[in-house]
């Protein structure tokens, strides 16, 4: 590695020597490999990072390739997996960096395990559900994490520091968190960017201890009519939070919120997930299909039916695209898989 790799970096005198020096101690874990994910990865590689993990249940699509940074045509023909293209890009960037990429849909198992050893966690996810979980496990295990959206040309980001600031439940009917998203008015990428760049800020903060500068506002910005917002939600903080308060049962962790099936953001696809870990067997699951064209990677399978296209991955998950409906997809599911 050239001695100067890091150097205009370390004359930065916030981070400097020192903090470049625990940059490359730490371990940063992001969930999803998205657009905000691949920003936000591609960005921390570049810094130095000691250890990466990537989290991703998708493989990559066309439609991906206009703002998902990392990823390449020959990645969208071959429907590799977001986690995997990611990391084999990422090498090519920076080879010290110890990268972990994993192909799995997260739930409270997963995350728990995931967490471990964990300095920082990026949110770059498409959905409440799983940004809920993650506000738990990471109050839980006492975890700063990042949390970041956008859709359209607007994009917003907020530090929450376990014990410190409000957590993502506090914050839940106070401020304006979601509405529209990705699948209803679309995306640009400068939006991507802009929040990624703000994540990627604070969490270098974070890794250098440098917890005076955190931004304490809800930073909400649009790009297209170039406002900025910051706003203050320190007064959102609760004591009695269920998830962060002095009793805190932290209930995006029980099972009974624990969603199984989900409608992908900006996809007309729907995911259904086993209730139980399992390693898919591809050449069974070929003996029991249809005569039809089949598709196969090492990562996953694929093949049409009734108009509907299955995408099969070896954790036991199934995308199945051409729907938003649940019920309608899991019927088709029950119909393969018995």
């Amino acid at each position: 590695m050239a001695n100067d790799r890091y150097s205009r970096q370390e004359l930065f005198s916030p981070i400097g020597l020192e903090g470049q020096r625990k940059i490359r101690d730490k371990h940063v874990l992001i969930i999803g490999a998205g657009a905000l994910g691949t920003s936000n990865a591609e960005q921390l590689a570049r810094a130095g990072i000691g250890r990466l993990t990537i989290v991703d249940r998708d493989y990559v699509e066309w439609s991906n390739l206009q703002r998902q940074q990392l990823f390449t045509e020959t990645d969208a023909e071959k429907r590799m997996p977001k986690a995997v293209a990611a990391e084999k890009r990422l090498k090519e960037v920076n080879t010290d960096v110890f990268y972990h990429s994993c192909i799995m849909d997260v739930q409270r198992e997963e995350l728990e395990e995931l967490i471990q050893e964990v300095d920082v966690l990026i949110d770059a996810t498409d959905n409440f559900d799983t940004r809920m979980l993650i506000n738990d496990v990471c109050q839980k295990h006492q975890v700063p994490w990042i949390y970041g959206g956008c859709a359209g040309s607007h994009g917003m980001s907020y530090t929450i520091v376990p014990g410190k600031t409000p957590c993502l439940h506090c914050l839940m009917g106070q401020v304006p968190l979601g509405g529209a998203t990705c699948d209803t008015v679309g995306v640009i990428s400068p939006a991507v960017q802009m929040t990624a760049a703000h994540q990627v800020a604070e969490a270098l903060k974070l890794l250098v201890d440098d917890v005076k500068a955190l931004y304490k506002k809800l930073i909400i910005f649009d790009m297209w009519k170039h406002s900025y917002t910051g706003i203050a939600v320190q007064h959102a903080k609760r004591e009695d939070c269920p998830s962060c308060g002095s009793k805190a049962d932290y209930p995006f962790m029980q099972q009974a919120n624990q969603t199984k099936s989900a409608v992908l953001c900006g996809r007309d696809t729907v995911q259904i997930r086993p209730p139980r870990k399992m390693e898919r067997d591809f050449n069974k699951l070929k003996e029991s299909l249809p005569e039809t064209e089949i598709e196969e990677n090492p990562f996953l399978l694929s093949f049409k039916r009734e108009g509907y296209r299955f995408v099969f991955f070896r954790d036991g998950r199934v995308l199945i695209h051409g729907t938003k409906d649940i019920t309608a997809a899991r019927r088709l599911y029950y119909k393969i898989v018995g």
